[in-house]
């Protein structure tokens, strides 16, 4: 007996069946939960419409919530046969409520069923992400409180530059990662909308409350337009994997500067050595490996806004199956960002700093400009101090103060973390009431 849903009396062929499931069946497994909790807001609206009976709804509700408790403690599986998810899901209800299970699918398509799981669980996922990166912003603040003082070489062009500090390096990332959740709130968004009741992309003639189950679900919208919410798978997938791809490029980033500045000729930082890696042949190696693979899954991360974009170009109005390939791409990436951001944290506990490396010689010309700066308040044009300043360079004669006194917001004196923080309360305050 076939356990499709789409059964219509026949058996396709082994190999259209292999090549056209995939990997559904393993990726299906983290929709389960949500199938489950979609189902139980669908068979609740369907009790209110007269389609199930107020006698059938709590023997329905009561056997989906024994999967959900068998899905949380790893007992439920895809058995052998059955095409995906919902399927299971039904199949398990059938076979112990008999006709009863068979009435779950009234009203609703697997497109809409496989849409509203996919919107539950990125919803989810990331708000797992902004857990994540929260944990990391407050690393990166707390290094930043303790090392605001000490002084570290600014570049431009890979040029010595002007001071900096590290409280300004390790503030800098924090600060970025608010503007990733800004971009995290409007992938958010997006998902958030319901689009149980859209049916195969049109509708259905049975008269659905997709506002109850909006409610039921927790979702912030409704997807109104039934071929709207259809055009929406795809969609939501590459806004979130641009807000995914928008924190790899602000890790990856920070990766690229652990592994310069952990190299002897920048001598900047250092790990224990237990968290390097070692030569073959080389026995002076310590190698930034954990930072080399953390910078080559964000750059990998980065290009998958590119390659959703790829799959569903050109495709015309109403679900098309290469559709299904989008959790090929989509689900390894969460797996992903929330390792690099765990990995990130977890190296930073142990990262070790140069508190003398300003004093190096080669560094003295970073202080031309504080020079400058020391003459214009002076008194001197400023054209005029830049070519003085300018001459002692060209002439050796210049000589360094490193003494210097910022004070302005932002700068080394005053890297206005305080304020950092109360950004970052309230970007995450606006996606919790989301």
């Amino acid at each position: 007996m076939s356990n499709k849903l789409w059964d219509k009396g026949f058996t396709p062929d082994e190999k259209i069946e292999l090549f056209t499931v995939g990997q559904d069946r393993e990726l299906d497994m983290k929709l389960a939960a949500h199938d489950v909790e979609g189902s139980i807001a669908h068979v609740t609206m369907l009790e209110s419409i007269g389609l199930i009976g107020h006698d059938e709804l709590p023997v329905l509700i009561n056997a989906l919530k024994e999967i959900a408790a068998e899905i949380k403690q790893g007992e439920f599986e895809i058995e052998p046969g059955v095409e995906d998810v919902h399927s299971q899901v039904e199949l398990l209800l059938t076979r112990r409520l008999g006709d009863l299970g068979k009435k779950i699918h009234s009203g609703r398509s697997r497109n809409d069923q496989v849409l509203v799981d996919l919107k539950l669980y990125m919803r989810h996922e990331l708000l797992k992400i902004v857990d994540h990166v929260k944990l990391l912003f407050d690393r990166l603040l707390e290094l930043s409180d303790k090392y605001r003082d000490i002084l570290m070489p600014g570049y431009t062009h890979l040029q010595v530059a002007m001071p900096s500090s590290f409280g300004l390096w390790f503030g800098a990332y924090a600060e970025s990662l608010i503007d990733d959740l800004r971009i995290i709130k409007a992938a958010f968004d997006i998902v958030d909308q319901n689009p149980l009741g859209s049916g195969a992309g049109y509708g259905s003639s049975f008269p659905l409350d997709r506002e109850m189950t909006t409610r039921l679900l927790h979702f912030a919208d409704l997807h109104y337009n039934v071929v709207a919410a259809q055009m929406s798978r795809g969609k939501s997938e590459r806004a979130v994997a641009s807000a995914m791809a928008a924190i790899a490029s602000t890790v990856g980033r920070f990766a690229m500067d652990i592994c310069l500045y952990m190299s002897p000729n920048y001598g900047f930082i250092k790990f224990p050595d237990e968290y390097t890696t070692g030569s073959s042949i080389m026995p002076h190696k310590k190698n930034p490996d954990v930072f080399e693979i953390m910078r080559g899954k964000c750059n990998r991360l980065q290009s998958i806004p590119n390659e959703l974009t790829l799959m569903m170009a050109n495709l015309p109005m109403g679900y098309h199956r290469d559709n299904q390939l989008l959790k090929d791409v989509i689900f390894p990436a969460f797996e992903s960002i929330i390792q690099c951001l765990d990995m990130c944290d977890m190296m930073l506990q142990h990262i070790e700093i140069n508190p003398d490396i300003i004093n190096d010689p080669k560094y003295d010309y970073l202080f031309t400009v504080e020079e400058v700066n020391r003459l214009v308040l002076s008194g001197v044009p400023f054209r005029e101090a830049y070519r003085r300043v300018g001459a002692m360079v060209q002439d050796g004669t210049f000589r360094p103060d490193r003494n210097i006194h910022h004070t302005h917001t932002g700068s080394i004196g005053n890297p206005a973390n305080d304020k950092i923080r109360e950004k970052m309360r309230k970007v995450l305050n606006s996606i919790m009431l989301s």
